[in-house]
């Protein structure tokens, strides 16, 4: 860091980042399984993923939170997305990649990616 320019820039990424771990009741809100169970498993990737990338689409209405145990580890890494008005939809075994597609495809485009759910995990 040499400039203000870039200290500002730093402190205006690290806020956005804060806003976006802020809970909002009228937004999309996204839950990772950060137990131990989860955290062994995978979940700090997955979240970083998740944060970096509805950071770089720049999507407003969208937090992102950490929670302790789901109650399902052997599915874990987990992730729940709770939008108003629709059911909670819970995603298994993420990766980073996975969470990618989420972000892309049930987040920008409102559609579920059915075969990383749990439904289509217990089958």
């Amino acid at each position: 860091m040499k400039t203000l320019a870039e200290l500002q820039a730093i402190r205006d990424k690290a806020r956005k980042e804060i806003e976006m771990r802020a809970e909002t009741e009228d937004g999309i809100r996204v839950v990772v399984g950060m137990a131990t169970c989860g955290i062994a498993a995978g979940a700090r990737p997955v979240l970083n993923a998740l944060v970096e990338e509805v950071s770089k689409e720049n999507l407003s209405g969208v937090t992102i939170t950490q929670t302790g145990c789901i109650g399902i580890c052997q599915y874990e890494p987990v992730v729940e997305i709770f939008e108003p008005g629709k059911e909670k939809v819970t995603y298994v075994k993420m990766t980073p990649e996975k969470a990618l597609r989420v972000v892309h495809s049930h987040l920008m485009n409102g559609e579920v990616v059915t075969e990383y759910t749990i439904g289509a995990s217990a089958v």
